[in-house]
């Protein structure tokens, strides 16, 4: 599958902002059955300087400053990317998850997706004992790696209540484990915290998720949303699972950053300098080749 992806952020500030320095996140990841055909990030106003590294992750950082004063900053990123990934495995298919985790502690490996990188606390990810205590009901002696964590993510999705308005993008996680509520990242990074918990190396994906139209209905043009997924290490590679729909990644999920929690993906983070409130807008829209809107985003 083609899509084309659009992603718009605006911030618009009550008074001018003098200086600001800004990492973006917005390309689309390469490798495991995901390929970019484009990409294109469009800043405005334009910055006094741009470079382009990638961190510890292989995420491509676009770092900026802006020293001119504005009101408004508008981030445009306008991809194309094909994905043909292979059918997950089946539930209770693997090594062990015990032989997973010794392989894990065992490996020498310090590459960008090794799974050291990925096996400890982080940040927004600490380890608690009630969300190690929820996950190990998951974790039977010999299960595989795999079938312990496909089935810590389906009892998320059936645990957890979906609710934009219970938490917002700096909730602990313990708050969100405790009221059993939350968007894609809460579920992310409790599922995450318990995996790692156990032993298991898992990482935070961000990107974005295919949706469809209720029928007879058009795709409303910046009504779709970045998503949040995770990638468990099943000590032969990485495989990824949707705690927030209960399901194993496929085509329909579009990657863009993988790191130990959301600090490490933020599509956009950074400094500014100035007083007053600001705006925040975001559109999206994550569109099929084969839908005829996708001209009207490129053309």
């Amino acid at each position: 599958m083609i899509y084309t992806l659009r992603h718009v952020t605006t911030y618009t500030y009550a008074k001018p902002v003098s200086f600001a320095r800004c990492s973006l996140r917005l390309k689309p990841a390469e490798g495991e059955g995901q390929s970019v055909i484009e990409s294109v990030v469009t800043i405005d106003p334009s910055p006094a300087t741009a470079v382009i590294r990638r961190d510890t992750f292989g995420i491509e950082t676009v770092g900026i400053t802006l020293d001119a004063p504005h009101t408004r900053f508008r981030v445009e990123a306008l991809s194309k990317v094909r994905v043909e990934r292979a059918p997950p495995p089946a539930p209770e298919s693997g090594r062990g998850w015990e032989a997973a985790r010794a392989a894990a502690i065992a490996s020498r490996d310090l590459g960008a997706d090794a799974p050291v990188h990925f096996l400890f606390p982080s940040a927004r990810v600490p380890l608690l004992p009630d969300v190690t205590d929820y996950a190990r009901k998951s974790f039977s002696p010999g299960r595989s790696a795999y079938g312990a964590a496909f089935d810590l993510m389906t009892r998320i999705r059936a645990d957890f209540r979906f609710d934009a308005k219970a938490t917002d993008v700096h909730t602990p996680l313990s708050e969100a484990f405790a009221l059993r509520a939350g968007v894609c990242q809460d579920f992310a990074h409790v599922m995450i915290a318990g995996l790692r918990g156990m032993g298991l190396p898992a990482a935070y994906v961000s990107g974005y998720l295919r949706t469809i139209p209720p029928a007879g209905r058009p795709r409303l043009r910046g009504a779709d949303a970045s998503h949040a997924w995770v990638a468990v290490w099943c000590g032969d590679g990485w495989l990824g699972l949707d705690p927030t729909n209960g399901i194993g990644v496929r085509d329909d999920h579009i990657v863009v950053a993988r790191g130990r929690d959301y600090g490490d993906v933020a599509p956009i983070d950074g400094i500014v300098s100035g007083s007053g409130k600001q705006k925040l807008k975001v559109e999206v829209d994550v569109i099929p080749q084969d839908e005829a809107e996708a001209l009207a985003l490129v053309g």
